[in-house]
């Protein structure tokens, strides 16, 4: 089964935690992945793959979910934002096999409801009494599972991934109850501050059940998304409705306003670039050790800003720069985090355990420099922008 990606806000971090919910053709992502309960055989990674793309389709899919989050800095949130992705909470998730989704989260931050109904997507946040709504284009007709992918075909797709990365064979275990098979993935080569992933799918119905991300050196999930107990069935009419708030206030997503005023506007290079800005456009050959490998004009809600690449693979350090006047997007200031000195400007810096982000302004011009890299790497990035 396969459910529609749902568009990410930059405004609610809950979103995100939805979209990590709904990625990758499944919905329950997650479980405790305990080592009591049916496992299933062993398999190598391409069998069990081709065997979970091909599992029969379901009726519909009941399940308790669970996430938990260590990597926001506690109170680094603006006063009044909530969010499931920083509290972490328990819920209930409801798929029925026409894709229809209904997401209930109990978090410390409040309660969150997600809900598609095939034509819409909406989010409601408890906290701010606030339902935001977007358009989602209709899913296209699922595709058969009977052997549309050659077994050939995916593992010369697993012999590609693993040039660039480790990938575990697929361990037999046991997640919400249910046999699974589990899979590490780890970069070969730098990862910057990320260490590696798990997932772990229903042996018997391909549904994801379990995903995990890891820091370096870390034996604790950084988040985890999982799924503490699952039913197989068709869902009701009335389990995938919408609660209704007649009180709440109504934001309406226009996503092709979004993609329209934001995003890469394809002009790249110093030169070409700088000409369209109205601000001297700061993008040394090399920073903090990286050599630079693209400089691109870069629209924020209409108005011109840049962005600059340096490095390659997950350790790449990206910077964004654009008019104070139009910091709509990337800037930390409203965020409760710790100041630092950039060459005498005060900036802030938002460090996790799997990356950083560090903002500051000087001479009319914000800067935002972030990466999947420790404190220290984005703070030598944003003093050599001097």
């Amino acid at each position: 089964m396969r459910l529609p990606s749902t568009p990410r806000n930059r405004l609610y971090a809950i979103l995100a935690t939805v979209a990590l919910l709904a990625a990758g053709g499944g919905i329950a992502q997650a479980a405790l992945n305990g080592s009591d309960g049916p496992k299933p055989p062993s398999r190598p990674l391409a069998q069990a793959v081709l065997a979970a793309m091909q599992a029969p389709k379901l009726q519909g899919i009941t399940a308790s979910v669970r996430i938990t989050n260590n990597l926001l800095p506690a109170g680094s949130l603006p006063k009044g934002v909530s969010s499931p992705l920083a509290a972490g909470g328990d819920g209930k998730l409801w798929l029925s096999a026409d894709h229809h989704l209904r997401l209930d989260l109990h978090t410390t931050a409040g309660d969150v409801q997600a809900v598609y109904d095939g034509k819409r997507a909406s989010l409601y946040d408890q906290s701010s009494n606030t339902t935001y709504t977007i358009p989602v284009p209709a899913a296209a007709a699922a595709k058969g599972r009977d052997g549309q992918l050659p077994f050939g075909d995916l593992q010369q797709g697993l012999g590609s991934l693993l040039r660039f990365w480790n990938l575990s064979g697929a361990k037999p275990t046991t997640t919400a109850g249910r046999p699974t098979y589990t899979v590490r993935i780890s970069p070969k080569d730098d990862g910057g501050l990320l260490g590696a992933a798990e997932v772990a799918w229903d042996a018997e119905h391909g549904v994801p059940l379990r995903a995990a991300v890891y820091a370096q050196g870390s034996s604790d999930p950084v988040v985890e998304i999982a799924a503490t107990k699952i039913a197989y069935g068709p869902v009701e009419a009335s389990d995938l409705a919408a609660t209704p708030h007649p009180d709440a206030k109504t934001v309406e997503i226009n996503p092709d306003r979004l993609a329209a005023n934001s995003g890469p506007t394809g002009v790249t290079g110093v030169d070409a670039v700088q000409r369209r800005l109205d601000f001297h456009l700061a993008a040394p050959a090399e920073l903090a050790g990286l050599a630079r490998k693209r400089v691109e004009l870069v629209s924020l809600d209409g108005a011109k800003g840049a962005m600059s690449v340096y490095g390659s693979g997950l350790g790449t350090i990206a910077v964004f720069q654009y008019r104070t006047a139009d910091d709509r997007h990337g800037s930390l200031s409203d965020l409760n985090l710790p100041e630092i000195n950039i060459d005498g400007r005060t900036g802030k810096e938002l460090a996790t355990a799997l990356g950083t982000m560090v903002s500051f302004e000087r001479d009319g011009v914000a800067y935002l420099v972030a990466g999947l890299v420790p404190p220290v790497a984005a703070e030598n990035a944003a003093r050599g922008l001097g």
